[in-house]
């Protein structure tokens, strides 16, 4: 192994900026130094199925690469939606991926990492349609968790998560419409911050205005907060945006955020089960936000307790899949058949065609009068919530396996795995996952903290202070 890949393989995408900017590592060095990493510990947990490696060698090598805040830094795209100009996508599908499909045009957020100086090498393990909360699709196979490779790394970014946790790049992209940053944060020991909606554009084609968000995940608050200074802001024809940040976020790192009153929930919300690591690593969080000065105290919006939310989202989610298989097979030209499109998804695409355009738009107020309720909390007082990301520590592969005698076994499964995310894709809210708590077995479990709508300085400013009080750069898997 290079000294540079060894050198690098632990250092934040800022510090592998400034080597370049220094002049102490060019980007095509970086470059081989990600790709020696990748084919050397991709074997064991296939995270990286897309791969562009002489393309991105003619980026790093270009004499018009931008020279942006993160130039010559290596990073990877989650095979879902972003598309790059030139490159496949699969979106994570069977028929998708023996088309060999390739985009035509970058999305305006691709043109942002491209403007940032990033060089993109390939493209990282993603579900069929980001659906479930790990990263098992029939179309690649399973992407194996590092710290424990029989674990899943979640989903749906779960090869953006393994990657980044086992040192191949120090940040990647990924999205997420019911947890799918925070989820494989929290199973793989990393940050992820899912940005208010109309954050970051979904132009030039996806609307902004439905349960995705994009951004990435990483090593450190740092790296997420500037990336995101990079990235954010509207596209041409966005219908929902967020007010501007009122200076960079990155300003925002070691900023005494003051005195902030947290609710504290620590159980299901309704009822249900979790792992008791899990309510440990939210008691933890508590205890160590009220050492640096903040009042904590058992509270959440109400809102939460109503079992009806589950039906609400998973009639946007249902229909999400259905325009996604409409899409999917006007791009190869025909049909998709029963094997080219896994049984949870035609489920639920199938479910979608038996609601009318009513029962559609009851959904949508239902899920209006919802958001209201829940942002109504932070106007009482309250600064941040303060949950565990995971109902569960990061379950065996296999837990969310296709059944066609029961399609929707999956997402029943996922219902109890992540009680505590999807609620913050409804109601627009930006949430971050960090990584402050490992089990004996030394597998990583996430705290999650929720900020008012457009309220990202308040989450990068606390997320730094706890950083700063309990790091965990210093902890690598065992792959």
């Amino acid at each position: 192994m290079s000294s540079i890949a060894d050198d690098t393989q632990w250092m934040d995408a800022t510090d592998q900026a400034a080597l370049v900017a220094k002049g102490d590592a060019t980007p095509t060095e970086l470059l081989e130094s990600a790709i020696e990493r990748i084919e050397r510990l991709d074997p064991a947990l296939n995270a990286v199925v897309i791969r562009w490696f002489d393309h991105a060698r003619a980026v790093a090598a270009s004499a018009e690469l931008p020279d942006g805040p993160f130039r010559g830094v290596p990073f990877l795209l989650k095979d879902l939606f972003a598309t790059y100009a030139g490159q496949r996508i699969s979106n994570g599908n069977v028929a998708l991926k023996n088309a060999n499909t390739i985009s035509t045009v970058d999305t305006t957020l691709v043109e942002r990492y491209r403007a940032a100086g990033l060089v993109i090498a390939g493209r990282t393990n993603s579900p069929e349609l980001g659906s479930v909360p790990t990263t098992e699709p029939l179309a690649w196979g399973p992407t194996r968790n590092p710290w424990d490779t029989s674990r899943t790394p979640g989903g749906s970014s779960g090869g953006s998560a393994a990657a980044v946790a086992a040192g191949m790049v120090p940040f990647a992209h990924a999205s997420d419409g019911g947890g799918s940053i925070r989820i494989p944060a929290s199973c793989c020991g990393l940050v992820g911050l899912k940005p208010s909606q109309g954050r970051i554009t979904f132009g030039p084609a996806r609307n902004e205005s439905g349960l995705g968000v994009e951004h990435c995940v990483s090593r450190s608050v740092r790296d997420t907060a500037a990336l995101l200074d990079a990235t954010h802001g509207p596209g041409i024809g966005d219908t929902v945006i967020a007010p501007p940040p009122v200076r960079p976020y990155i300003q925002e790192l070691g900023v005494d955020p003051g005195r902030l009153r947290i609710g504290l929930l620590d159980h299901h919300p309704q009822g249900g089960t979790i792992d008791q690591e899990c309510t440990d690593a939210a008691r933890a969080a508590a205890t160590l936000l009220e050492s640096l000065g903040h009042h904590v105290e058992p509270a959440w919006p109400k809102a939460l307790e109503d079992s009806s939310f589950a039906s609400q989202f998973g009639a946007l989610w249902s229909t999400n899949m259905g325009v996604s298989l409409s899409q999917f097979e006007e791009m190869i030209g025909r049909p998709l058949t029963d094997e080219e499109f896994e049984p949870m998804n035609r489920a639920q695409a199938n479910f979608a065609k038996l609601f009318t355009s009513i029962d559609y738009a009851r959904a949508q107020a239902a899920v209006a009068q919802f958001r209201r309720a829940v942002q109504a909390w932070w106007t009482q007082g309250w600064d941040l919530l303060l949950t565990p990301t995971l109902g569960q520590v990061p379950v065996p592969l296999g837990s969310f396996a296709n059944n066609a005698d029961q399609p929707m076994a999956p997402l029943a499964t996922a219902g109890v795995f992540v009680p505590f995310t999807p609620p913050w894709n409804t109601s627009g809210q930006p949430a971050i996952s960090l990584p402050l708590h490992w089990t004996a077995d030394g597998l990583p479990v996430g705290v999650q903290l929720v900020a008012a709508y457009a309220r990202e300085d308040v989450l990068i400013r606390v997320a730094s202070q706890l950083e700063q009080a309990q790091p965990w750069a210093q902890r690598t898997p065992p792959v």
